[in-house]
């Protein structure tokens, strides 16, 4: 007689998967102490099901990592960026940001299927200079550190979230909309004691 049991399903077309990620990746807002329990409400599963799903998913590579976000919007001056640079150094520039610049989040190849209006700036990232730091001083060390031609700094104005996970998303209509208008963000820069950084550390 074997103890051994099936393994569990790790697709998202399984349709417990499928629940727990269509709740885990963009219906959980905040932080919360018991976050597996949160999500189990909301599944109307146990919490050791979704424990248990979450842990296989990401063994198997489905999901990538689980995390609660902070958002550090209003800690950082931050900025959408986009550079000019030789198509023959765009592979190694992106590598060297995604790997080593630490103030560097995404970083994204950008492909243009005609000539349009910037479709030389090949390469987008974003780019958060602590407080005290300046963005311009950094993106211009970036520029000559990658050997960008120029780039283009273009701060956020406002910031919302777009609110849709990949598994939502597979079931929306071209042009599917929520009722009413998003709620948006201001970014302004909060000062915190030295404290306050100690808490947040």
């Amino acid at each position: 007689m074997s103890n051994t049991t099936a393994p569990l399903p790790v697709t998202l077309d399984d349709p417990i998967n499928s629940r727990i990620c269509a709740v885990s990746e963009d219906r959980i807002a905040g932080f919360h102490r018991q976050p597996f329990d949160e999500i189990a409400q909301r599944t109307e599963l146990d919490v050791d099901t979704v424990t248990a799903r979450i842990r296989a998913m990401q063994q198997a590579g489905t999901i990538r990592r689980v995390r609660q976000t902070l958002l550090a919007t209003n800690l950082a001056q931050g900025a959408l960026v986009a550079w000019r640079i030789d198509p023959g150094k765009l592979d190694s520039a992106f590598d060297w940001m995604h790997q080593h610049d630490p103030f560097t989040g995404h970083v994204v190849n950008r492909s243009t299927d005609r000539e349009c209006a910037g479709g030389a700036f090949r390469l987008w990232t974003t780019v958060k200079a602590p407080q005290g730091f300046s963005i311009t001083k950094h993106c211009a060390y970036l520029q000559d550190r990658i050997g960008a031609d120029e780039h283009h700094i273009m701060p956020a104005k406002r910031l919302f979230k777009l609110g849709v996970g990949h598994v939502r998303r597979r079931s929306l209509e071209p042009g599917a909309r929520v009722d009413g208008p998003v709620d948006a963000t201001e970014p302004k820069l909060i000062q915190l004691n030295g404290e306050q950084w100690r808490v947040l550390v």
